[in-house]
């Protein structure tokens, strides 16, 4: 089947380039699964937009951390790429409806990421254009906490800067690329935290901290112990979730943030899963609720991705996204692009300094 082929590919691809250097575990068992008919016809009763692979061996790794799957789970836990990829066919054979259903309900979650060293800087940028001493942060999209909790962890740039908090279990690095560095300021007092998504996730609950060891290969300990510290930091203080489309659920997530803080609203590559349609409608919500305050935005999304948000000339689905700082009230918007960055934020290049590229 030409849509056999086609699956045959994507897995092959993400197992010999994707996974290829950094899980020789889900090397192994994405090429297997590629060259499995009867596993390639199991993935296919998931939705075709369910059925990547970052998507499906999480399902599986999610089964298998809650004891449905023990020989997939031994196999994982010895590192044993010919037995774990063996055990992730049989499985799916068995359990195909249990892998669907968890990959129809479950949104991935990329976690080894820079998101906190990309927002931190736009974060504390944002509180000082309007002069706020206190903040209220929005993340939607999911991020498992994490990003509400900017302020709470370590940060140290390739430069020698660091920024947040020198003595968090939880500290992260990213590289600055170009000779500016970022801005040192702190992100002032945070005084409200909430999550917005169709699926926010909860690290309190059991299943939902599971689901976060899922999406990462089970062959890479450092980063396992690195998110296990980053949920307990979160589950400190947890944020208020919002279930519900994200668009629609914006208003009522502003109004939770006090009055005399600004509401910052973040975003990290999760605009993306909306359509055009949703994404300008996201910015007219924000423009409603900034209403009678200010409200600001801080994105970072591929080129072009973020409604408004300048491009600086740069081609879509260019290798890099933009980080977008966007201030909105009194019926303005303020929008410019403070910076570049790759890999999801490992590298960082701070731009800010230009003045706003848009105002309406």
């Amino acid at each position: 089947m030409a849509e056999n082929r086609t699956l045959a590919q994507v897995y092959r691809h993400f197992g010999e380039v994707d996974a290829a250097g950094t899980s020789p575990l889900y090397e192994r068992v994405a090429v297997a699964l590629s060259e499995s008919e009867e596993a390639l016809r199991a993935i296919e009763a998931a939705p075709a937009r369910r059925r990547n692979p970052t998507v499906i061996l999480a399902a599986l790794q999610d089964l298998a951390l809650a004891g449905r799957a023990p020989a997939l789970a031994a196999a994982c836990a010895a590192a044993d790429g010919d037995a774990a990829a063996g055990a992730a066919i049989d499985t799916l054979l068995r359990m195909t409806d249990a892998v669907v259903a968890i990959a129809v309900r479950r949104q991935p979650q990329t976690l080894e990421t820079g998101r906190c060293a990309v927002l931190y800087p736009a974060i504390a940028e944002a509180a000082a254009r309007v002069g706020a001493t206190a903040v209220g942060l929005i993340d939607v999209g999911g991020s498992a906490g994490l990003n509400v909790c900017v302020d709470r962890v370590g940060i140290t740039y390739g430069n020698g800067q660091s920024l947040g908090d020198p003595s968090s279990p939880v500290q992260l690095s990213s590289s600055i690329v170009g000779g500016r560095g970022v801005p040192t300021r702190a992100v002032p007092e945070v005084v409200a935290r909430v999550g917005v998504g169709p699926d926010p996730v909860d690290v309190t609950d059991a299943e939902d901290a599971r689901w976060l060891r899922a999406c990462l290969p089970p062959d890479q300990p450092e980063g396992l112990a690195r998110l296990d510290a980053e949920m307990a930091l979160a589950a400190t203080a947890p944020p208020l979730l919002l279930r519900g489309d994200a668009v629609d659920v914006l208003p009522d997530a502003v109004a939770r943030v006090p009055a005399g803080a600004l509401p910052i609203v973040t975003t990290t590559w999760a605009l993306s899963r909306l359509p055009l349609e949703s994404r300008w409608r996201f910015l007219h919500r924000l423009d409603e609720a900034s209403v009678g305050r200010a409200v600001a935005w801080v994105s970072a999304e591929g080129v072009g991705v973020a409604p408004a948000m300048p491009t600086l000339g740069d081609r879509r689905a260019s290798g890099h996204s933009i980080i977008g700082l966007a201030v909105l009230g009194q019926s303005t918007l303020h929008a410019e692009a403070v910076g570049r960055c790759w890999s999801r934020g490992r590298l960082l290049a701070w731009l800010a300094g230009a003045g706003p590229e848009r105002a309406r």
